[in-house]
């Protein structure tokens, strides 16, 4: 993270081998990679956001063709741009196999548990994708810095993670990416520290940490895309065009109008001749 609160920045974890998709035949790359590209000189965001959402889709269908299983994890401050990147990310994706987990503080029960546990119920299965908005990585963080969490639970913690995400790597997933309110502003150089030594002892080869600059926002979030679809190869499996069979012309009769109950037309379309070429 950065060395003071007017810098953030997005700290990008893949734990991907990437395991049998490397050597599946006939993938391809994600976009290649580029030299560094300047906002409004070089691209127009919104034009790139949509390619890269264009290339998140084709990625999604290579994921469920293949079986694959996804899991990325974001980590980070707070508007160090999870939130903003996940939504971006996931807006044109099918939520049948694409899913965003943000789980709330644990339950009594939850806390009884094996730490890890609560998180493996939300692991991908064949053909998924998920995003954790934060993760385990709580207890190296904010459970750590606002003492939530004992001192031997945090070390426990720092020495079973990396075994954890090796089961998890050697299991077939692939995945991690990363970026607390005025409390945290507070204690700015406590989480920095609590990076530092979460990436001394997280920071694996075959589970490496990759960090993002988010101070803009919307460079950050294209680089995430951008980082997400190089890590993972996938080809284009977009359908050849489809002919549409007649309409069907068949004489019906709608019942009555009257007899349906309507939602409340708050909002109309303004007569043609008045229309505003307004962006949404």
């Amino acid at each position: 993270m950065a060395k003071n609160f007017h810098e953030k920045e997005q700290t990008l974890r893949d734990i991907a081998t990437l395991g049998a998709a490397l050597n599946e035949s006939g993938a391809l790359n994600g976009p290649a990679p580029v030299k560094s590209l300047r906002l409004g000189v070089d691209f127009g965001y919104k034009k790139e956001l949509r390619h890269l959402q264009i290339e998140l889709v084709k990625f999604q269908q290579w994921v469920r063709h293949k079986g694959l299983r996804v899991v990325v994890v974001f980590e980070g401050r707070d508007a160090a741009g999870k939130g903003g990147a996940i939504k971006r990310i996931t807006e044109c994706l099918n939520p049948r196999t694409c899913r965003v987990v943000a789980l709330t503080a644990p339950t009594e029960r939850e806390k009884s548990q094996w730490y890890f546990q609560r998180y493996v119920a939300h692991l991908s299965g064949a053909g998924e994708i998920v995003f954790f908005d934060r993760s385990w990585y709580n207890r190296a963080g904010v459970e750590h810095v606002m003492g939530f969490c004992t001192e031997a639970e945090y070390m426990e913690f720092l020495h079973t993670c990396p075994q954890f995400e090796r089961m998890l790597v050697c299991s077939g997933i692939h995945w991690k990416l990363s970026p607390m309110d005025l409390e945290s502003r507070r204690r700015w150089v406590d989480y920095s520290r609590a990076k530092d030594e979460m990436f001394a002892h997280t920071d694996i080869k075959q589970a490496p940490w990759y960090v993002v600059n988010a101070d803009n926002k919307k460079c950050a979030r294209r680089n995430v895309i951008s980082h997400l679809l190089s890590m993972i190869p996938y080809a284009d499996l977009t359908p050849e065009p489809i002919t549409l069979p007649p309409a069907d012309r068949r004489n019906y009769i709608r019942p009555p109008i009257a007899d349906q109950t309507f939602a409340p037309e708050i909002y109309k379309p303004p007569p043609k001749s008045k229309r505003l070429n307004v962006a949404d």
